[in-house]
C-alpha cells in the first residue's frame, strides 16, 4: 500500500540492503576524533559509542576513550567503571599508562575503552596543579598507540569547556559535532567554534571541524528541515548526509549495556548510525588516495 509508513518501511529495507554492500578500507592512520558540543542532551555520548561500534562493525579498530564523569559511554559499551576500576582519571592524575586501563568491550572484538569513573568528577580542579595539564591525555595515548595501533579514537567530551574537554582538543585532530534538530540548535555552537580556534592558535595546529552529524531528526516537522538546512547552508562540507531519528531503539540500548549497533541492529536508529560510519571510514579513504596522488 501506498502510505508514508509503508513508503518508509520500504526505505529502510533499501538503505539495510546498501549497507550489506558496503565494502570499506581503512589506510593504516588512526584519526582521533573528539566528540564535542557544550549543549546537553544533543546525543553526543549516544553518537560516540554507535559511531565507535558501527565503525568496529565495518572491520576498524576503535578505541573510545570516556572522558565524562557520568560514565555513560563506559556503560553503554558494556565496560566496568566503578570506583575501584582503573580509569582515565589514573592517567591523567597519576600517570598511569594507558595500556593498564584499556577494556575489551563486549560489543566487538575491534572495539576497546578506556572508562571513566566518578574519580573524574575532581579531576577538573586537580588538574589545575599537574605540569602540562592541557598535554596530559595526548602525551599518553601517544605512547599506548605507539604498541597498540588502531583505526579511530573517539572521545566523549563532557558537556563543557574545561581543562578535560581542553585535554581532549589537545590530543585530538578532528572534532566531531552532533547537532540536535531544534530551535535551539545552534545557540552556543559560535562559542564552541572559538573554542576550537583558540586550540589551533595556541595549543593545537592540527585541530580542525571535519564533520557534524544531525540527530534527533522528526521527519514530521518543518523546523527540523529548517535546522537542517540552516547547518548544511553553513557548513556545506563538514554535514554528513546520514541523519540519525529520534529512535526509541537507540534510547533503550543503553539500558541493556548495550549500543542500538548490537541491541537492534535492524533498527532505523542503527542503520542511520551505520550510515554515518560509513561515510567518516570514505571520507578517510578517500583523503588517503589524495595523499598518494
Amino acid at each position: 500500500m501506498d502510505t508514508p509508513l509503508a513508503r518508509e518501511l520500504a526505505d529502510l529495507s533499501s538503505r539495510r540492503r546498501a549497507l550489506k554492500t558496503v565494502e570499506v578500507h581503512f589506510s593504516g592512520d588512526t584519526r582521533i576524533f573528539t566528540v564535542s558540543n557544550q549543549k546537553g542532551g544533543v546525543g553526543k555520548t549516544t553518537t560516540a559509542v554507535n559511531l565507535a561500534s558501527a565503525l568496529a562493525d565495518l572491520g576498524g579498530k576503535v578505541l573510545v576513550i570516556d572522558l565524562d564523569p557520568q560514565g555513560n559511554a563506559s556503560t553503554a559499551l558494556g565496560v566496568a567503571h566503578s570506583a575501584d576500576t582503573k580509569s582515565i582519571y589514573d592517567v591523567l592524575i597519576n600517570d598511569l599508562p594507558f595500556a593498564e586501563i584499556v577494556q575489551d568491550s563486549p560489543e566487538s572484538e575491534n572495539l576497546r575503552c578506556a572508562p571513566s569513573t566518578i574519580h573524574l568528577a575532581g579531576a577538573e580542579i586537580e588538574l589545575v596543579s599537574q605540569v602540562a595539564r592541557e598535554f596530559r591525555l595526548r602525551r599518553a595515548l601517544e605512547e599506548y598507540l605507539r604498541d597498540n595501533p588502531v583505526d579511530f579514537v573517539i572521545i566523549d567530551c563532557p558537556p563543557s569547556l574545561g581543562l578535560l574537554t581542553i585535554n581532549a582538543f589537545t590530543a585530538a585532530s578532528e572534532v566531531l559535532i552532533p547537532i540536535q534538530c531544534e530551535y535551539y540548535a545552534l545557540e552556543g555552537l559560535s562559542q564552541l567554534l572559538g573554542s576550537i580556534q583558540m586550540i589551533q592558535k595556541h595549543l593545537n595546529p592540527e585541530l580542525h571541524l571535519s564533520t557534524i552529524l544531525l540527530t534527533m531528526y522528526d521527519a514530521r516537522t518543518r523546523l527540523a528541515q529548517q535546522v537542517a538546512d540552516e547547518v548544511r547552508t553553513h557548513f556545506p562540507q563538514q554535514v554528513l548526509n546520514a541523519v540519525i531519528p529520534r529512535s526509541v531503539r537507540v534510547s533503550e540500548a543503553p539500558s541493556f549495556g548495550q549500543t542500538v549497533i548490537s541491541y537492534d541492529g535492524t533498527s532505523a536508529g542503527a542503520v542511520a548510525y551505520r550510515e554515518a560510519a560509513v561515510e567518516i571510514a570514505q571520507r578517510n579513504e578517500s583523503a588517503a588516495q589524495n595523499k598518494g596522488a
